[in-house]
């Protein structure tokens, strides 16, 4: 399989560290719906769009906004798609210099329902995000050298996310791990040792803590338990219209959420984790940082669509500031 990449930088590092995200791009083919279809139930939909997302680029787009350096690693299809979504990465000002490109193999893509309630389902086709390889990160060494995080999901293959986790830990560059889609097998405890934030949302966090769900305090105490004894020295989950919890150093603190009109929830976690990981290289303290997050995730949620919704630093400060918190 041919590459395609720009050279990395073998000069002095940069002024100020990068957010490195390591994750897929899909192009987003969103329909609306009155309600969410039940199985085998085939439901009239409106308002199609065609609109760039994937965990990565999302989080990629999110951090950029907030504010921070911002890089993207990941594999594109060298088709139309792919053409917009490195144009759309861009425009917002992700660096895309470490994007790939498989002529093999297409795009990745998105199919999303959204109800009126905003909430939605989402069926990926990895496409080219599969493609991306140990090899791939091994060869972004130089720009592992210019990150102050990386920030990692689970669209692309689990063998690149370990290479990926393994290099940065050699570096002792903090590793923000946001482990979506949920995997049907427990993450490996030599992986999340030395992974310094694992954020998963609520569903996620109950698979990987063995729990039915997360409803109540105690079930979210429990889970937090659960995964910082599985390894993790941060844990942060996303609740939701409950907020946020996190666990470290086995002290536990919650985050309220915002009350928002949601619209549509697609991009909302992305929000949080692009938000927090670009507080997180700035040297924010956890607790004010993932106010911060949280306020991405509640203003992404009142807009349709994923990286469109994403909003920027001044908008986030803004929003804060109308709610009575202190911004960082």
């Amino acid at each position: 399989m041919t590459r395609a990449t720009r050279r990395p930088p073998s000069g002095p590092r940069e002024t100020g560290f990068e957010v490195l995200v390591i994750g897929s791009l899909n192009m987003d083919l969103t329909v609306g719906v009155e309600h969410l279809p039940a199985p085998g139930a085939t439901v009239l939909g409106h308002g199609f769009r065609t609109t760039p997302g994937g965990k990565g680029a999302n989080q990629a787009v999110a951090a950029a906004l907030a504010g921070a350096p911002t890089r993207i690693l990941g594999c594109l299809g060298q088709d139309a798609y792919g053409q917009a979504l490195r144009r759309a990465l861009s425009d917002r000002d992700v660096r895309t210099e470490a994007l790939l490109e498989d002529p093999s193999t297409p795009t990745g893509v998105a199919l999303i329902t959204v109800e009126a309630s905003g909430q939605n389902t989402i069926v990926v086709a990895p496409g080219a995000n599969a493609r991306l390889a140990p090899r791939d990160v091994e060869a972004a060494r130089p720009w592992f050298d210019q990150a102050g995080i990386v920030v990692l999901q689970q669209e692309i293959p689990v063998e690149t996310v370990e290479k990926a986790v393994a290099q940065a830990a050699a570096l002792r560059l903090p590793v923000l791990l946001n482990p979506a889609p949920a995997r049907p097998f427990p993450l490996p405890r030599s992986l999340l040792e030395q992974v310094a934030y694992l954020v998963p949302n609520e569903t996620e966090a109950a698979a990987m803590a063995g729990l039915p769900s997360l409803e109540g305090e105690e079930a979210v105490r429990e889970a937090g338990r659960r995964l910082e004894g599985q390894g993790a020295p941060t844990v942060v989950i996303t609740l939701g219209a409950r907020g946020a919890f996190a666990r470290t150093g086995g002290q536990e603190l919650w985050v309220p959420a915002f009350s928002v009109q949601a619209v549509d929830a697609t991009a909302a976690g992305d929000a949080f984790v692009g938000g927090l990981a670009a507080e997180l290289v700035r040297g924010t303290e956890l607790a004010m940082a993932l106010r911060f997050a949280s306020a991405c995730g509640a203003l992404a949620a009142t807009r349709p669509g994923a990286q469109e919704s994403l909003p920027d630093r001044q908008q986030v400060l803004r929003f804060l500031s109308e709610q009575g918190v202190a911004g960082p």
